[in-house]
């Protein structure tokens, strides 16, 4: 006697398989079911860059901020020169370290870094020290240095409404309120006034002539893996730079006094700006005191004597600045960072300034050149200009070679899913037979 199943069993068999799987769903299985920032934070990893991935191109985009305009061009990359500025072993991406100057530090989350002596030029340390990443604001050094050279401080101006509405960080201009350049070069180095950064291009000539004066700039320094495709660092498409040249262009612009007191200033009272008519109710704007954006500044880090941070979405966390400690002074420059958990940006900087002091002063792998040094270039690699995917850019704008927790969570879902179909079709296969 053939015995038949119960009324309703294989219905109420896929309910609870597909009620398991929505269980599985939610509690993890196949993922988090929150966002994936909301997680349980991933151990910091140091990004791979042995294989050169930024010899040539920075990393995609990972927002539409450097989407050529309509009818414009796409900037060609730069060619990569051959030998490489600074020396041989600067060529390699990956650590490039002296062997007497011991491991560097762990959990470096920076794609790119370099770390070198003042003084002597001598680079002690780097990593991807060529890789071409985005300076996001450390740009703004580069404009310091040609507003040193060409503007008055002395001269007052009034801003524009494009200059005081400009977006990002900001110095605090209003309409009808009047600044020197002394004022516009402090806000620009001590909280990266994006503001600050458009009054002072238009003294230079507009934006586009800046941008010349800049990249003229950086290549009598030999920094040629940078192109500035924006006076405030904002990203743009073509914008480009290097550990290596973001030291070249500090070290220079450490040899300016004006400089140098500039970026030593914790704080400094910026002017403020008349009531706005359009504003009901509005009143007068009294001069703030603005604190500088550089944190080992204002906690005290011993020997601190200044420098410059960046950040934007495409750029990651940037950072340049220089320590001194028994007569010697210590460059540190960070590009394609982050802060990971506990393990803050600024614990890392701090890290490879320790890491340059424990350094002997007879290692090096590199030096940096000076700007009365001939550098021969020869155009070894320029790779045509391509427009990446945005599967492509999410991917790569991880900054690491490593599988993230959330992708080996999807695939753990995946296959999870997949043995669940097949328990399920197994069991009506059983029921069938019964």
């Amino acid at each position: 006697m053939t015995v038949g199943r119960p009324p309703g069993v294989g219905k109420r068999l896929v309910a609870g398989v597909l009620a398991t799987l929505c269980l599985a769903v939610s509690t993890g299985v196949f993922g988090p079911s929150t966002p994936p920032a909301a997680a349980a934070p991933m151990p910091p990893t140091t990004p791979v860059t042995d294989h050169c991935p930024h010899r040539v191109h920075t990393p995609p985009a990972v927002d539409e901020s450097e989407v050529v305009a309509p009818g414009s061009p796409t900037p060609t990359p730069l060619p990569v020169p051959a030998p490489p500025v600074g020396g041989a072993q600067l060529a390699d991406c990956g650590v490039v370290v002296d062997p007497t100057a011991g491991p560097v530090p762990p959990a470096l989350t920076s794609a790119g870094w370099l770390v070198a002596d003042l003084d002597s030029g001598a680079v002690l340390a780097a990593k991807d020290p060529h890789g071409r990443y985005r300076p996001a604001s450390t740009v703004k050094v580069l404009l310091a240095l040609v507003v040193l050279d060409e503007l008055g401080l002395d001269t007052v101006i009034t801003p524009t409404v494009e200059e005081w509405s400009t977006e990002g960080d900001s110095c605090g201009m209003g309409p009808g309120g009047r600044y020197s350049n002394r004022d516009l070069l402090t806000g620009l180095l001590v909280v990266s006034g994006n503001d600050c950064a458009g009054a002072l291009a238009r003294q230079l000539g507009g934006v586009e002539a800046t941008l010349a004066k800049m990249n003229t700039t950086a290549r009598s320094l030999g920094a040629l893996d940078t192109r500035a495709a924006s006076p405030s660092g904002l990203d743009a498409p073509g914008m480009s730079s290097s550990p290596y040249d973001l030291a070249l262009i500090f070290r220079e612009a450490m040899s300016d006094s004006i400089f140098r007191s500039i970026l030593a200033l914790e704080n400094y009272r910026f002017p403020g700006y008349p009531r706005r008519s359009d504003v009901p109710g509005d009143e007068d704007h009294p001069p703030y005191l603005m604190h500088s954006s550089n944190h080992l500044l204002l906690e005290g880090y011993p020997g601190m004597v200044g420098g410059k941070t960046g950040y934007t979405d495409d750029a990651r966390k940037t950072y340049v600045g220089v320590t001194e400690r028994d007569g010697r002074r210590i460059l540190v420059v960070e590009m394609f960072g982050l802060t990971v958990g506990t393990n803050s940006y600024w614990d890392q900087t701090k890290a490879l300034f320790d890491y340059g002091f424990r350094t002997p002063s007879s290692a090096a792998v590199g030096k940096l050149a000076t700007r009365t040094a001939a550098v021969t270039t020869s155009p070894a690699s320029s790779a045509p200009t391509t427009t990446p995917t945005a599967a492509a850019r999410t991917v790569a704008a991880a900054g690491t070679d490593q599988p993230t927790g959330w992708s080996i969570r999807i695939l753990i879902g995946l296959i999870a899913a997949l043995a669940a179909v097949i328990l399920l079709l197994v069991a009506l296969r059983l029921f069938a037979k019964r």
